[in-house]
């Protein structure tokens, strides 16, 4: 399954990357586990209504399931992988993003792991917030109970074990971004580290 459109001519495989039949599975530190009985999701910054979700609610509002080719900054691509759950255009018709809005972090579980991107990318037709891998709840290594999916950026960008989402003015540099990754992270452009953005 081809992730281009009709109007974009990319390869579907982007420069530098190999595919892989695994899914690897990499993180700053250890593997988080967050009890889904407890697991809540804060929706917060510049919005109009702030929400904390429970997984329960986040089950109930699940309404996408995509099928999409992956890739990670160290340079494997995983094609047609099945995900399901919270398309983020649910989320934002929800909490009502203000036009102050520009770009959303996220905070997770691992130690205060953060990314951020541009708000125009959570509202990309394959972004989500993914509850499944390949029709099973997400397990503690890919993420779970929550991680976003944003297939258009390098996979870092996807992160794990979600526990925050702050609407933000301005942009701010994330765990990896302040390490020196790229913080725009787009694969076909090889955006890797910052000195390609």
């Amino acid at each position: 399954m081809e992730n281009n459109t009709e109007n974009d001519k990319r390869p579907r495989l982007p420069p530098g990357q190999h595919l892989t039949d695994r899914f690897p599975v990499l993180q700053k530190g250890r593997v988080a586990h967050i009890e889904r009985e407890v697991y809540t999701l804060e929706a917060t910054g510049e919005v109009e209504n702030p929400r904390i979700f429970t997984l329960d609610e986040l089950k109930e509002l699940q309404d996408e399931e995509q099928i999409v080719d992956i890739h990670c900054v160290t340079s494997w691509s995983k094609f047609d992988t099945k995900w399901s759950g919270l398309s983020f255009k649910k989320l934002l018709s929800i909490v009502k993003p203000k036009i102050s809005a520009n770009y959303v972090e996220f905070y997770c579980a691992d130690g205060g792991f953060t990314t951020t991107v541009p708000l125009q990318k959570i509202k990309s037709e394959t972004a989500m917030l993914a509850l499944k891998y390949d029709g099973v709840a997400l397990g503690d290594k890919h993420g779970g109970p929550v991680r976003a999916l944003i297939p258009e950026l390098y996979f870092y960008k996807s992160a794990k074990w979600v526990l925050k989402i702050t609407f933000l003015k301005e942009d701010r540099l994330g765990y990896w971004e302040k390490g020196g990754y790229s913080n725009k992270a787009d694969p076909w452009r090889e955006q890797r580290y910052s000195h390609d953005d």
